[in-house]
């Protein structure tokens, strides 16, 4: 059944790294915070060493996972097999929030296809790992993956991503802080460098 490890083994990298879909966990410290789950896809993860994770974090509705990692650190990412043999594998870290203009942004970014929208890159310092069976988890054959999130964020522009994320990102759901107004900054040209899938 699972075991548990320090830090991802070499078994479990190309595991992870096949997945189209990954998911985020995080919480408040507050005991009536609101926890939350957020799905990721779009070739947006990388595993930098056994003990490193980065993934790119694009502009959405809202900003819980930075609010709280900006607050505690704590962070959970959660792959599943829909396709082939069941495994459920959980990276456990410390996550810290590396925003455009942050000194280690601009070398991890471009490990990254290049997106529309990236607001921050979540790396995430591994302190545990777990695999599982996954035997209740059912199949579900990949199709492609979907465009509409890029399309809106070319569609806005760097200046209405700026104006988004102030009216949508500056606090969590419970009033942690999330990101700061900042200047709006526009990684993507066009090319798809780094891309693994």
């Amino acid at each position: 059944m699972g075991k548990v490890y320090a830090e991802i083994p070499s078994n479990l990298q190309g595991f992870i790294e096949r997945q189209h879909i990954f998911f985020v966990g995080t919480a408040p410290l507050s005991g009536d915070g609101h926890v939350n789950i957020s799905p990721k896809g779009l070739d947006t993860l990388r595993i930098l060493s056994p003990a490193e994770v980065a993934y790119l974090d694009l502009t959405g509705s809202g900003v819980e996972t930075i609010a709280h990692v900006r607050e505690n650190q704590r962070i959970v990412l959660m792959f599943c097999a829909f396709e082939g043999v069941p495994n459920i594998v959980r990276v456990y870290g410390r996550g810290s929030i590396l925003e455009p203009g942050h000194d280690g942004f601009e070398p991890l970014v471009a490990r990254f296809p290049s997106r529309p929208g990236i607001r921050a890159i979540l790396h995430i310092a591994v302190t545990r790992v777990s695999d599982s069976c996954g035997y209740a988890v059912p199949r579900f054959e990949f199709v492609e993956e979907r465009d509409q999130l890029l399309r809106w964020a070319e569609k806005k522009g760097p200046q209405g991503l700026a104006r988004y994320r102030v009216e949508k990102n500056e606090r969590s759901i419970d009033g942690l802080p999330g990101l700061p107004s900042v200047a709006p900054v526009d990684v993507f040209d066009g090319d798809d460098r780094g891309s693994t899938r």
